[in-house]
């Protein structure tokens, strides 16, 4: 099984900027995409952004041109660089992967997901 760690949650102010890191381990697995979502209460979990084997980013709209996803693909692990923070940005953070196991089974794996808030 994959497990994803997260990490970088936490308390900034409007204009501030945070960035959160994700890692992915627990066994034989290759992965493919690997991206991040968010969902704030009373709202649906949202696509933030997805980075794929070929280090191709797709964003959002509403984070395009302020937060940056990157990869390090030997280590599997991604990040989320935030910058230009929002009140509306407050959410729970999750990270996600799409994974390989053997020649037959493609899956989906999830973190926890970290808090990030923005206050005024």
């Amino acid at each position: 099984q994959v497990h994803l760690v997260e990490s970088g949650g936490g308390l900034v102010q409007a204009g501030g900027s945070l960035t959160l890191s994700c890692a992915a381990s627990g066994g034989t697995f290759r992965i493919n995409a690997m991206g991040w979502y968010r969902q704030a209460p009373g709202k649906q979990r949202e696509l933030v952004a997805t980075i794929s084997s070929t280090h191709t980013a797709n964003y959002a709209d509403s984070v395009k041109d302020r937060f940056t996803i990157t990869r390090d693909t030997a280590k599997n692990t991604v990040d989320l660089q935030m910058n230009s923070l929002k009140p509306e940005d407050t959410a729970v953070y999750y990270c996600k992967t799409t994974y390989s196991h053997g020649p037959y089974l493609t899956l989906d794996a999830w973190g926890q997901g970290t808090l990030v808030t923005v206050s005024s």
